[in-house]
C-alpha cells in the first residue's frame, strides 16, 4: 500500500509541472499585417478566422503552437481590395485556403516575452519565421470564473515574394509586418 501512495503522490507532482494544453479563442486572436501601398502610405490588414493550438511548458521554458488562419477571411476594409487579395494574384484562397503557422521551437524568457521559431505557409509554400512574443499575460478570465486564459502578442516580418505572392513588386510593397494577438483558454 505504501508503494502504491508515492506512486501516486509521484505522479501528482510529476503534473504540476506538466505542460498546459490551450486552444485558441478566434473570437479574440487576430493575426494583423502592415505593407507599403504604392511607397505613400501604409495599408492596414488582418485576417478574421483563426484557430489552433498552443502548449506552455513552464517548467522548461518552452512550448509549442499550431494556427491555422482563414486565407479567405482577409480584411483592409474596402471590399473590392479584399477580394483581389482573395484572386490567384496574392493569396489565391480558392486553391490555398489555409495560411499555417507550426512552431519549430520556442524559448519563453524570465520576462515573460519569447522567441518562436517555425514554418508559416502561404501558397502551399513553407518557410522559416521567427516571431518575437513581446507579452505573455495569463490568469483567471474576469467575465468568465473558472477559465484559465493567456494572452500573446507576436511580431515578425516576411518577404511575400517568398511565399510566392509577387503581384505588383516592387509598387506594392515585399516586406510584411506581421502582428498577432492570441488568447487561448486552457483545456
Amino acid at each position: 500500500m505504501r508503494k502504491v501512495c508515492i506512486a501516486v503522490a509521484m505522479m501528482a507532482s510529476m503534473s504540476a509541472y506538466a505542460a498546459e494544453k490551450y486552444t485558441i479563442d478566434p473570437a479574440h486572436t487576430y493575426p494583423n499585417f502592415k505593407i507599403s501601398h504604392l511607397g505613400f502610405s501604409t495599408m492596414h490588414g488582418r485576417f478574421g478566422k483563426t484557430e489552433g493550438e498552443l502548449t506552455i511548458d513552464w517548467e522548461n521554458n518552452t512550448g509549442s503552437v499550431n494556427i491555422v488562419i482563414d486565407a479567405a477571411s482577409v480584411d483592409t476594409g474596402m471590399k473590392k481590395r479584399d477580394d483581389h487579395l482573395r484572386s490567384p494574384d496574392f493569396l489565391n484562397a480558392a486553391e490555398f485556403p489555409e495560411i499555417t503557422y507550426v512552431s519549430d521551437d520556442i524559448t519563453i524568457h524570465p520576462d515573460k516575452t519569447a522567441t518562436v521559431n517555425g514554418e508559416l505557409t502561404i501558397m502551399g509554400v513553407s518557410k522559416p519565421v521567427t516571431l518575437d512574443v513581446k507579452s505573455i499575460n495569463c490568469g483567471e478570465h474576469p467575465m468568465q470564473k473558472g477559465t484559465y486564459v493567456c494572452g500573446f502578442d507576436a511580431e515578425g516580418k516576411i518577404k511575400r515574394s517568398d511565399f510566392g505572392v509577387s503581384y505588383a513588386l516592387p509598387a506594392v510593397g515585399d516586406e510584411m509586418e506581421l502582428e498577432i494577438e492570441v488568447e487561448a483558454k486552457r483545456n
